[in-house]
């Protein structure tokens, strides 16, 4: 069914859709209510992660790629804005 927004409301429907509201949220007791077991899914940042493996294949620097002296990240050269006067290259994020 179509809702009109724009129509005035009738009282009466919204004390009773607040009646149904206030009963459908109350707590029956037979759903879990642990806040530790909701939270045992939850990875936290900061956590102790050291019995953890980290299976990460680190693949060396290409010879088309360069190491922007602003920011440190690894590039491809067509990101290479210029080099400084020393030799350091900048990429076009940090000149802008």
């Amino acid at each position: 069914m179509a809702q009109d927004y724009d129509s005035p409301r009738n009282k009466d429907e919204d004390d009773e859709s607040l009646q149904a509201l206030g009963k459908g949220s109350q707590n029956t007791g037979g759903e879990d209510d642990d806040e530790n077991a909701i939270a045992e899914d939850y990875e936290l940042p900061g956590a102790d992660l050291s019995n953890e493996d980290a299976s990460v294949t680190v693949i060396p620097m290409q010879g088309d790629e360069f190491i922007c002296s602003e920011c440190f990240l690894v590039k491809h050269r067509s990101q290479l804005a210029y080099t400084t006067a020393d030799g350091q290259p900048v990429c076009k994020e940090c000149a802008a």
